[in-house]
């Protein structure tokens, strides 16, 4: 089993490589690898798309539908990983441990995003890996025209589906 494992996500707009930090994110990466290997993201989407902040998904279905998911995590950002530019962090609601399939990865750095404290507002979101090829994919992504729908806002016009999610090793 390895430290850093790799993992492909195929989308509708090309691949992204990521690059896992077993060590620093224990829970977050076998959560997220358990999810992949069940088949959970396949025909996900990134439903929430903001230029210059990052790309969500991993949670809705093409119709807008939430998933089922299992039980939340505990929540690693005190794991020092930072919210930088390529990074992938677990998405989670205002409760600080409420993260199940949900991700995002920063399109810039985001040190707001970083645990700056025990209170809610400032524990952070956990990075739990990196993108080490297809950032172009994901900028692709970032700079989709978006809409709001569903109670839902910056969700792109055009679905950005998530078509599988494979562990590479």
């Amino acid at each position: 089993m390895s430290d850093k494992p790799m993992v492909q996500i195929e989308t509708s707009h090309g691949e992204i490589i990521l690059e896992l930090d077993r060590v620093k994110a224990p829970v977050s990466v076998e959560n997220f690898i358990n999810y992949a290997n069940t088949g959970h993201y396949d025909g996900t989407i990134f439903h929430r798309v903001i230029k210059g902040f990052m790309i969500q998904g991993g949670g809705l279905t093409t119709d807008m539908q939430e998933k089922p998911t299992g039980k939340a995590i505990i929540n690693e950002a005190t794991n020092k990983l930072k919210n930088k530019t390529g990074t992938v962090a677990m998405g989670r609601t205002a409760e600080i441990n409420s993260a199940t399939t949900q991700f995002f990865i920063n399109t810039e750095d985001n040190k707001d995003l970083d645990h700056g404290g025990l209170q809610p507002e400032m524990y952070g979101y956990a990075v739990f890996g990196q993108v080490v090829d297809g950032m172009d994919v994901v900028y692709t992504i970032e700079q989709q025209a978006t809409t709001s729908t569903e109670g839902y806002d910056d969700v792109p016009v055009e679905p950005v589906v998530i078509q599988s999610v494979m562990v590479l090793d």
